[in-house]
C-alpha cells in the first residue's frame, strides 16, 4: 500500500501547489491522493453548507490528516437557507430508487458546484497554486449539471477571464481526474494509492453510521464488492458496530 503522504517538510519547497476541495467523501480524496502523488503540495478547502451529512465535514477531516496535506480550511456558505434539494432540506427524502439516466436526482443542490469551484480559484489565486483539484465524476451521477466535462470547461474559462492570475496567463487550472471514471475504478486506485477509504463518508442520510440505502451508498458498496473489500460496506460497518455495542465497546 502506498503512502501518498509527505513524509519530509524540506521536501515541498520545489514542488507546486494544489487546492482540492474536499468533501470528506471517497472521490474527493482519491483526486488529492492522485494530486500528491503527481507531485503536488495540497490545501484541503471543504463546505459547511448546511449539508444535513454533516458527518462528511469530520471525514474530510481525518482524511486532510491521514494525506498529511499543508492546510485543510472549512468555510461556511449556508445553502440550506434556501434548500431546493434533498441535501439541504429535510422535507426532501434522500432518493433511494437508483440513478435514472436523463433525470437530474433530488441530491443536486442549486449552485453547489459553483459556489465551491469559485470559492476554491480565491484561495488558489491568493496562495499561487497552479491547481484547483476536483473529485467530480459524470458517469455515476450523469444528472448532475455541474459535473460534467462541458462545465468544467466553461468554467475554466471563466476562471481565466475572471482572475488576475488568469489575465495574466498563470491561473489555476481545474484538474478532474474522476470525471470519466466508473466507482470500481476510482475504489480501486483509492486502494492502490492508500487512501484511507474507512475515514470517507459518502452516505446521505444523515445517520450516524451508513445507511445503506441511499443511491451514494448503494454505488459505494457495489464499487466495494467489485474491488473485493465487501468488509468496507455500509453492511459490514453496521454489522461491526452493532458487535461493539453488544460486546459494551
Amino acid at each position: 500500500m502506498q503512502n501518498v503522504g509527505r513524509s519530509s517538510p524540506q521536501t515541498t519547497i520545489t514542488h507546486p501547489l494544489a487546492i482540492a476541495l474536499l468533501s470528506g467523501g471517497l472521490d474527493s480524496a482519491t483526486a488529492a491522493a492522485l494530486a500528491i502523488e503527481a507531485g503536488h503540495r495540497v490545501i484541503g478547502l471543504s463546505f459547511d453548507y448546511g449539508q444535513r451529512h454533516r458527518r462528511e465535514l469530520a471525514a474530510a477531516a481525518a482524511v486532510a490528516e491521514a494525506l498529511v496535506l499543508e492546510e485543510h480550511h472549512v468555510i461556511a456558505v449556508n445553502l440550506a437557507a434556501w434548500g431546493g434539494s434533498a441535501l439541504t432540506d429535510p422535507a426532501i427524502p434522500v432518493p433511494d430508487g437508483g440513478v435514472v439516466e436523463g433525470v437530474i436526482p433530488t441530491t443536486y443542490v442549486p449552485g453547489r458546484n459553483t459556489v465551491f469551484i469559485a470559492l476554491g480559484l480565491s484561495l488558489a489565486e491568493a496562495r499561487g497554486a497552479t491547481s484547483l483539484v476536483l473529485g467530480v465524476n459524470a458517469v455515476d451521477y450523469s444528472g448532475y449539471p455541474d459535473c460534467r466535462p462541458d462545465y468544467l470547461a466553461a468554467f475554466q474559462s471563466l476562471a481565466d477571464l475572471a482572475t488576475k492570475a488568469g489575465r495574466e496567463g498563470r491561473g489555476a487550472r481545474l484538474w478532474a481526474p474522476l470525471v470519466a471514471w466508473d466507482k470500481a475504478t476510482i475504489v480501486r486506485e483509492a486502494l492502490r494509492l492508500g487512501v484511507p477509504i474507512a475515514a470517507t463518508w459518502s452516505c446521505y442520510s444523515g445517520e450516524d453510521l451508513p445507511c445503506g440505502r441511499c443511491d451514494s451508498c448503494r454505488i459505494r458498496d457495489a464499487a466495494l464488492m467489485a474491488a473485493g473489500r465487501p468488509d468496507l460496506t455500509s453492511a459490514a460497518v453496521r454489522a461491526g458496530a452493532a458487535l461493539r455495542a453488544g460486546a459494551g465497546f
